[in-house]
């Protein structure tokens, strides 16, 4: 780091990202990407915007956030557009948190979590998970703390029910609690549902996943019109025009083609399925992934060591050195010919080990 830096961030552990390696093509199941392209809807709307990119884009993003609350059932002021998900959330932990309002979040969770509280000089604290990788919704509480949970957890892959969900929220009637489903689509019930009886829920969504758009940024939030209100104070203090044109062309196109959607993700959800029945047969362990990934690991080999050899044969998945997660690797669900490739070279790495 450089002499110019505040002391504020010199401590700061920035958040990793899935590696990007450009020396070789490999078979990319390391960031939890879609297998499949963007809606041809999304494609045309977002060239034919790029004919606009000399005039600054909606900052209310009108027509997209309109489309959005049609689709989960609620009203414009329910809904703000983000860059990402994780825009959202970084607008969430500056809204709603501070000394007098810590954050609190699985101690295995999205790793971005801590980062955003320590971007933001917020106190957080860490519960860990059950021996089985479960959250115990019952810590939370009156927890007196704003909540983050991603439903399915990252990088586990389970779920919980929307019913405990609801006990959450119930139970924390004077703090926020924000409810992460970034993988919402691949076999687990929305809380979206919710958000006209609570008015201390916030629910995120993103489009990188279900809606092939990983590349273009984009994401949103639900929840009553007075905590929107109070996240759109922090967007218009930091970025008015967060959305681009293109990206706000390519996802009124996506909801526009909701059927190849949710097509894409039953033929993800089928694959995982298969995916996870070959790897058992390899003697490998997973847990009950609803995401579109699965965790897993193999008593005779370790994570690092099954990690760095898929990755010498043309094969990228996620390795954590986390102690608890050391053993493991998370493997996005790709292609079928890609999950095909990945099995077979697993047992061939594994031989004798099984």
């Amino acid at each position: 780091m450089s002499r110019f830096l505040s002391k504020k961030y010199a401590a700061l552990s920035p958040y990793t990202p899935g590696e990007q390696p450009q020396d070789m093509k490999y078979i990319k199941l390391n960031t939890n990407e879609s297998p499949f392209p963007p809606s041809p809807k999304a494609q045309k709307y977002a060239a034919e915007a790029a004919s606009r990119m000399q005039l600054y884009p909606d900052p209310e993003c009108r027509e997209l956030t309109e489309k959005i609350a049609q689709l989960c059932g609620l009203e414009f002021e329910n809904i703000l557009v983000t860059n990402g998900s994780d825009e959202i959330l970084n607008f969430a932990f500056m809204a709603f948190c501070d000394d007098e309002h810590p954050a609190i979040f699985p101690d295995i969770t999205y790793g971005f979590y801590p980062v955003f509280a320590e971007l933001n000089n917020i106190p957080y604290k860490e519960l860990p998970l059950r021996e089985d990788f479960t959250i115990d919704t019952s810590e939370y509480y009156g927890a007196g703390a704003t909540i983050f949970i991603a439903n399915p957890n990252a990088p586990t892959g389970i779920a919980l029910p929307l019913s405990e969900i609801e006990a959450i929220v119930r139970n924390n009637p004077d703090n926020v609690v924000l409810i992460d489903e970034a993988y919402v689509d691949f076999g687990t019930e929305s809380a979206l549902s919710l958000i006209p009886k609570y008015d201390n829920l916030i629910v995120t969504q993103t489009f990188s996943k279900s809606r092939s758009m990983a590349g273009a940024r984009l994401g949103f939030g639900a929840a009553s019109a007075a905590l929107i209100g109070d996240m759109n104070t922090i967007k218009y203090s930091t970025n008015p025009y967060n959305i681009n044109r293109m990206t706000m062309a390519a996802g009124l196109g996506v909801l526009e083609d909701e059927e190849y959607t949710r097509r894409n993700c039953k033929t993800i959800e089928k694959t995982r399925e298969y995916t996870l029945r070959e790897l058992e047969k390899l003697g490998f362990e997973a847990t009950a992934s609803k995401a579109n990934f699965i965790f897993v690991r193999h008593n005779a080999a370790g994570g690092e060591e099954l990690y760095k050899t898929l990755k010498s044969r043309g094969i990228l998945v996620r390795h954590f050195g986390k102690p608890r997660l050391c053993d493991y690797l998370r493997i996005t669900i790709g292609a079928q010919d890609e999950m095909q490739a990945l099995i077979d070279t697993l047992s061939d790495i594994l031989g004798g080990k099984q």
